[in-house]
């Protein structure tokens, strides 16, 4: 199948890989896009393992206010060396983190980030509703997995679906980025602040 540049520059889009590696992805895949992207995926995973004992102590602290102040989002994106954090695709991700960010209310980076104790309380409760319900025993812990998985897709960053692309995890972003750019790139932390909120509980209290 003819690979054309639309279908190049549509990848390109989608993944944020380069031209060669759109291309390459596109005719491996017989110029199917779902699978291409998925291709590109995997050489974004594959390029982030190898990245992934590096130290990247160098990057920005990207700020974004939204709703003419309404919330506010600081985020800092680390990667290897100052010049990467001059690269304007590196400088975009963490734009595009930030927005999410602001959209997304997140409350942890990644899954790593959730305390233990929380996740073994969250399961408790989750398993004692399954069985209030009356799930088969057999089958509440399989229940409580996925609304686990859930739990995490809702609320951690990295597991989040990007608001710009839904069919992209935050993940799936950071490690294309990676393939690109050819360093270890980290999401570090952030705060997201939304005005008035938590004023009407400390009022109430």
């Amino acid at each position: 199948m003819e690979i054309t540049l639309a279908m190049i520059k549509e990848l390109r889009e989608r993944t944020s890989a380069g031209i060669n590696d759109c291309k390459k992805a596109l005719t491996d895949a017989d110029g199917d896009m779902n699978k291409a992207a998925d291709l590109l995926r995997e050489k974004g995973l594959a390029a982030a393992a190898k990245r992934a004992g590096r130290v990247a102590s160098q990057g920005v602290v990207e700020c974004y206010v939204h709703g003419g102040g309404r919330i506010g989002v600081m985020v800092e994106v680390n990667c290897e060396t100052d010049f990467v954090a001059q690269n304007e695709k590196f400088k975009a991700f963490a734009k595009d983190i930030a927005m999410h960010i602001a959209a997304s209310s997140p409350l942890y980076v990644s899954k790593d980030d959730v305390p233990a104790e929380d996740i073994e309380k969250e399961r408790a409760v989750l398993r004692q509703k399954a069985l209030n319900d009356g799930k088969p025993e057999k089958i509440v812990d399989r229940i409580v997995d996925g609304q686990i998985a859930k739990f995490y897709e809702e609320y951690c960053l990295m597991e989040q679906a990007f608001v710009k692309d839904p069919d992209l995890k935050i993940a799936d972003l950071l490690n294309s980025l990676v393939a690109v750019i050819g360093e270890k790139i980290t999401i570090r932390r952030f705060v997201r602040f939304e005005r008035g909120e938590g004023v009407a509980q400390k009022e109430e209290e």
